[in-house]
């Protein structure tokens, strides 16, 4: 009401983490709800500064409510929101092709290409939720391919996206492909003290007990929990934890 929407999304995303927290599935649809008037009026009144429709501003607010309509599982919207976003940026990034730095600058044009990337991302995301790896996996695939374009293989961006894909692949049964991306994007991110290091150790960590390596993920769960720990990081350490207890099952002997 006080004309402060980025304030206002910093406090509905607190409000968010402690209702996922609390599993409180009611303060969770609540939230959306509330996200989902703050990004309406937010568009409308970019649209009133008659920005072009294509503009990365409005590219920006339309994945936000395409992100919201995924976590309450609305498809159709969230399909259409997501198919939106990807073919218009699509569309401008094949029409800017030919402009010249004098029109359109590179940093102009490499911003669209990173926006289109993350775009592809967060579908790619929605997709493995929804259990659709193959075509998740062509969204990573293409985010990838975009950010060691633009942002370089040593970019903290470029290692998580490789371990996304590694996460689709091991979905799809293809654990050595997973297992090998997976270990390339930890052992860059080592080199730079990566802040979700944690989070790529537990991929590979998964990579490797679905291939059977049950003593080398353990090393590997171990030290994304410690990490994890250092980083106060409550989901991850959660979901490493039941990792780490399924994985003891799975390697205990038969009696």
């Amino acid at each position: 009401m006080k004309d402060e929407p980025a304030e206002a999304e910093l406090i509905l995303r607190d409000a968010l983490l402690l209702a996922y927290k609390s599993d409180n599935k009611k303060a969770i649809t609540y939230t959306y709800d509330w996200a989902e008037k703050l990004f309406k009026p937010t568009m409308s009144y970019l649209l009133r500064r008659a920005m072009e429709q294509e503009g990365n501003a409005i590219i920006v607010i339309s994945l936000k409510p395409a992100t919201i309509y995924a976590a309450q599982n609305r498809q159709e919207l969230t399909l259409a929101g997501y198919e939106f976003c990807i073919s218009t940026l699509e569309e401008k990034i094949e029409r800017e092709k030919e402009l010249s730095e004098d029109t359109l600058s590179v940093e102009e044009k490499a911003n669209t290409h990173l926006l289109l990337g993350m775009c592809l991302d967060t579908y790619a995301r929605y997709l493995l939720f929804s259990k659709q790896p193959s075509q998740a996996q062509r969204m990573n695939e293409k985010a990838l391919q975009i950010s060691e374009e633009i942002l370089r293989e040593g970019h903290p961006q470029t290692m998580v996206l490789l371990s996304d894909l590694a996460t689709t692949l091991d979905a799809q049964g293809r654990s050595d492909e997973a297992r090998v991306r997976a270990q390339r994007a930890s052992d860059l991110a080592r080199q730079v003290e990566h802040p979700e290091l944690h989070v790529l150790l537990s991929d590979l960590a998964a990579a490797l007990t679905h291939r059977e390596q049950y003593a080398q993920a353990e090393e590997i769960y171990q030290e994304a929990l410690k990490r994890a720990k250092l980083k106060r990081d409550e989901v991850s350490l959660q979901h490493i934890r039941e990792e780490l207890a399924e994985l003891s099952r799975k390697s205990r002997p038969l009696s």
